[in-house]
């Protein structure tokens, strides 16, 4: 494609500011003139063929776009008429630089967006800009439009007309035409009239549809009042500002694209997710927030990068107040729709745009992501999550997880609720679970190698950090082990409860016999079990059953102070009280003496409390120790049922998930 701009004209409306120069030298801005702006605009969107016409001035034009030093090439036409004709002889003038060629053809003195460009080249026909909102000029031009096609264009149409300016771009076959028409309007020495003029005797050969630039800036300057109505848009929309919210690890050629395109519209804010806001809603950075924002305040034209603490852009959009937000067009349906209606509200507030590009689906980028997710998977990645995520977030949920199956649900199941997603930060290994999806009591009898197995399982299948119920630990010389084991897999913490004897489980409380372990030798467990370790990575955490056992509040404070003092790496506070008043007052007096260590709860009786309220209070981990087990095996068992009621399956089919969405959780590789 060909650029033709058109700068025979004298000028003389602008009087002075023309004596010395063409008029598309006039400045705009301090920095820029008419001409360097369109040329700076067309070299952005990788033109490199410029066709000029010239008059007057015209060697100081030459040396001027010269000047400029950008990578186009020019050819220089000048219109040795150019006193005594109209434009339409200058294009007659460089007919042959034109032929057999797409064109985009603009006025010299014509000022537009960089928006306004990039809808012309979008176009996949031959097209002109037009405004439907701009009230019709008197003088200048104005575009016939019927069907959706430009029959005719000139300063005398009223009816059925729309506000245009001289900016096209034009297919070979139409500006073929067009260009014939000018050769023989020229040749028949038609040359005072606008080339619009023979455009209108072959526009029904032609398709040439409007495309509308509304309110965007896009106008000629022909007097002094012009100039200084354009300058002052110019500058408005030179400091506007335009929004975009990253959450990614790495910046490909993709992202490059669409912020290159936001860019274009304003100066462009970024925000990058917090760490905490990305692992609300995806997979955990490998990249933290310090190095993910210094991937971008990298970026050549990003003029400044902030902090997106959550999901919502509610409060960002709030105190920065863009013009533009810029999206790809990837969240008009789907979970990320309702964040985007969100979005549309706050910038209807105050008369914000929302901007939305066609996302680029790529296989090279899908496959990028595939590896970054085979890295959390990493033994040494995945167990370090667990200390990263209590330093980032103010509480840790956990769900139980038996199964691959149950490790994919753990992994993969996202909420949202307002404006934020919401899912489980990592996986609970139950023994109570583990040994009920294999038919079996709770009272370890499913040896350490076949919990291992359990354990591989799931992170085969998951990247999110796992903690193992550990439940008594066993033996001393046994837990150094199984801890060292633990480690090389990937486990990010061990639990380990001060009991001894044959396991019970601990919501029996005294209904059964249960021996809570002397704090001495627990303590000497825990410090055996640290000295084991061969990262800092890995967290053993104390479990304290004096509540369960009815030993009372000051035993279980002595316990966590004794056990903490061992190197224990959080406590897990256990009750079996629907009221959580008792959980509530141990957090309040262990964080009067600790306010570090991380204290762990699982709520499975004292189910009313939420998470905000658990956190406020100085809690760090939940655990739902075991509510997929419970909800799966009522669920199946009712299935069974329902088959043998009816003699087939088809009763049955209403409580069962689709085998298609069983197999988009389950993953291919």
């Amino acid at each position: 494609m060909k650029t033709l701009i058109l700068n025979s004209g004298v000028g003389k409306r602008m009087g002075v500011l023309t004596n010395e120069h063409p008029k598309c030298m006039t400045e705009i801005s301090p920095t820029e003139t008419i001409l360097s702006r369109q040329l700076r605009q067309l070299a952005e969107i990788g033109v490199t063929e410029v066709v000029m016409t010239t008059g007057l001035f015209d060697d100081v034009l030459v040396n001027y776009c010269r000047s400029l030093e950008l990578p186009l090439r020019f050819t220089f036409v000048k219109n040795p008429l150019y006193d005594k004709t109209n434009y339409i002889y200058s294009i007659y003038c460089a007919r042959e630089y034109l032929k057999d060629d797409d064109i985009l053809l603009m006025h010299g003195d014509l000022v537009f967006e960089n928006s306004v460009l990039d809808k012309i080249l979008e176009s996949v026909s031959s097209c002109m800009a037009v405004s439907s909102t701009i009230e019709l000029p008197q003088k200048d031009f104005k575009a016939v439009v019927k069907n959706n096609m430009v029959e005719k264009v000139g300063v005398e149409f009223f009816n059925d007309a729309v506000t245009a300016q001289p900016l096209y771009k034009l297919l070979k076959d139409d500006w073929n035409l067009w260009l014939a028409r000018i050769e023989a309007f020229c040749e028949d020495q038609k040359t005072q009239c606008y080339a619009e003029n023979a455009f209108n005797e072959i526009s029904g050969q032609c398709t040439v549809i409007p495309v509308d630039v509304y309110d965007t800036l896009c106008a000629e300057i022909d007097t002094p009042d012009d100039l200084a109505v354009v300058s002052a848009k110019l500058h408005d929309i030179e400091n506007r500002t335009v929004y975009m919210s990253f959450s990614t690890d790495m910046v490909h050629s993709g992202h490059i694209a669409i912020i290159r395109k936001a860019q274009r519209l304003g100066k462009l804010i970024v925000g990058v997710l917090s760490d905490e806001a990305v692992v609300s809603y995806k997979r955990f950075p490998l990249v933290p927030f310090e190095e993910r924002k210094a991937l971008f305040e990298n970026i050549a034209g990003v003029c400044r990068v902030i902090e997106q603490k959550t999901l919502s852009y509610r409060d960002t959009l709030r105190e920065i107040r863009p013009a533009y937000v810029v999206h790809g067009d990837d969240w008009k349906e789907g979970v990320q729709k309702p964040i985007r209606d969100e979005v549309v509200s706050i910038l209807a507030e105050y008369g914000g745009r929302l901007v939305e590009y066609p996302y680029a689906k790529d296989e090279k980028l899908n496959q990028l992501e595939e590896r970054f997710k085979e890295q959390l998977a990493l033994p040494d990645v995945r167990r370090a999550r667990l200390r990263k995520l209590l330093a980032m977030k103010p509480l840790v949920s956990i769900i139980e997880a038996h199964s691959g199956i149950t490790g994919l649900i753990a992994e993969k199941t996202v909420a949202y609720h307002e404006g934020k997603a919401y899912q489980f930060d990592g996986m609970w290994v139950s023994s109570l679970c583990d040994s009920t999806a294999k038919g079996k009591p709770d009272i370890e009898l499913v040896d350490m190698s076949s919990r291992l197995r359990t354990i591989d399982d799931i992170m085969e299948v998951t990247t999110k950090p796992i903690i193992l119920d550990g439940d008594t630990g066993g033996q001393i010389e046994h837990f150094v082990y199984n801890v060292r084991t633990l480690e090389r897999m990937g486990v990010s913490a061990v639990i380990i409860e001060d009991k001894t004897g044959l396991k019970k489980n601990s919501l029996f409380g005294t209904e059964v016999e249960q021996t809570q372990d002397d704090i001495g030798h627990f303590s000497e467990k825990i410090a055996a079990g640290k000295r084991a370790q061969k990262t800092k990575d890995f967290m053993i955490i104390a479990r304290i059953e004096s509540l369960i056992l009815e030993k009372g509040m000051e035993d279980a404070l002595a316990r966590a102070k004794a056990f903490t003092a061992a190197g224990a790496d959080g406590i897990m506070i256990h009750s079996r009280r629907k009221d959580p008043a008792e959980i509530f007052e141990f957090v309040e007096k262990f964080r009067t003496q600790d306010n570090t260590t991380p204290i762990v709860v699982v709520p499975t009786s004292f189910n009313t409390v939420t998470e905000d309220e658990f956190a406020k209070r100085g809690v760090n981990i939940v655990i739902y120790a075991n509510q997929l087990t419970r909800s799966g095996f009522p669920a199946m068992q009712k299935a069974a049922e329902t088959i043998l009621a009816n003699h087939r399956a088809k009763e049955a089919d209403d409580m069962c998930m689709p085998i298609k969405e069983i197999l988009t959780l389950i993953p291919e590789e």
